[in-house]
């Protein structure tokens, strides 16, 4: 029986972390409202609605997590030179996050994913994007930007969303960089991007998102999730294609499984009570992960720090996030 980790040391460890997060910069916009009646028009609802909010999304959303445990956060990536944009830099730089890193690009738009929410469910999402590569210029400027970076960081969380950030010239130089400092480098990857990232510290797939990694056809999951050989050798497959010491696999309502070294795969079952709304939950975890290990806990105390607090988040409507106190009353004895 594995020993229970002083979770309480190791969260008060989270502050003197420095942590940079890298990748595809979002908004999220939330529509609030009622529901009293059906279209004429179409078998719809009608949502009359009664506020607005905004959120960072994405590799932002990321940001905004690590930024909740510690005082210093940074973000790099791309938006649009726009309203969007400039929203999105507003509440960074409100919450205490560095953006020296973020690129502010004429010629690209900012993806907004707009959530209409009605009685805590979400009715509709919109989303406005356009994926836009670097280009050359932009790549040295960010990769001059991460020789400046890293060394003054402790821990790198990447966050792919797809939208063409990341390339593989970035994420060889990402990659390149954490190994030259020794930093803890952890990835949150996308299906359709293809990255490789060969010696990061952790990667942390979902379901999905392993299988198509490893190009493998998913499978249906199978319990116990241990016992899960589709499963199994997506993660074998990766562990060989990325070089990771770790890997943590989402796996939604059955919780997650972590691959570390030889050892034996570690399932921890989802701590969720009530599940309102699950955006933002990946980034949330890959968020706590990555804090854990920056911090020196074992690979499967930082994952049950993720797993708790992947929990947490799910019972909240809207792109929300994990203070320290929730994270440890979560963590005290049951």
């Amino acid at each position: 029986m594995r020993a229970e980790p002083n979770f309480r040391e190791l969260i008060g460890r989270f502050a003197g972390q420095r942590m940079l997060a890298i990748g595809d910069l979002m908004l999220d916009e939330f529509i609030w409202g009622r529901v009293s009646r059906i279209s004429p028009e179409a078998p719809v609802p009608v949502v009359n609605v009664t506020g607005e909010s905004y959120y960072p999304g994405g590799a932002a959303n990321v940001a905004r997590n690590l930024r909740e445990f510690t005082s210093e956060t940074r973000v790099m990536g791309l938006t649009g030179a726009d309203a969007p944009g400039r929203n999105l830099a507003a509440l960074l730089e409100a919450s205490g996050i560095r953006t020296e890193g973020v690129l502010a690009d004429p010629s690209a738009s900012t993806t907004v994913k707009t959530r209409v929410i009605a009685r805590h469910q979400q009715v509709v999402r919109v989303d406005r994007e356009r994926r836009t590569s670097l280009t050359a210029d932009q790549l040295a400027r960010a990769c001059g930007y991460l020789e400046q970076a890293v060394p003054q960081v402790d821990g790198i969380v990447v966050a792919d969303y797809g939208k063409g950030f990341l390339t593989q010239p970035l994420a060889d130089e990402i990659c390149r960089l954490a190994r030259k400092h020794g930093k803890v480098l952890a990835v949150d990857p996308h299906p359709h991007t293809s990255l490789v990232w060969r010696g990061a510290t952790a990667i942390k797939p979902n379901r999905i998102e392993a299988f198509s990694a490893a190009g493998l056809p998913p499978a249906e999951p199978v319990e116990p999730v241990c016992r899960d050989e589709a499963l199994l050798e997506a993660a074998r497959r990766l562990q060989r294609l990325w070089e990771a010491e770790t890997l943590l696999v989402t796996l939604g309502e059955l919780g997650m499984l972590l691959f570390h070294g030889s050892a034996e795969p570690l399932h921890l079952p989802a701590r969720a009570q009530e599940v309102f709304d699950v955006s933002g939950a990946g980034d949330t975890a890959i968020a706590v992960f990555t804090l854990g290990l920056a911090a020196g806990a074992s690979p499967a105390a930082a994952a049950e720090l993720a797993n708790r607090a992947s929990g947490i988040v799910v019972g909240k409507v809207g792109t929300a996030t994990v203070t320290p106190a929730e994270l440890l009353a979560a963590c005290s004895p049951e």
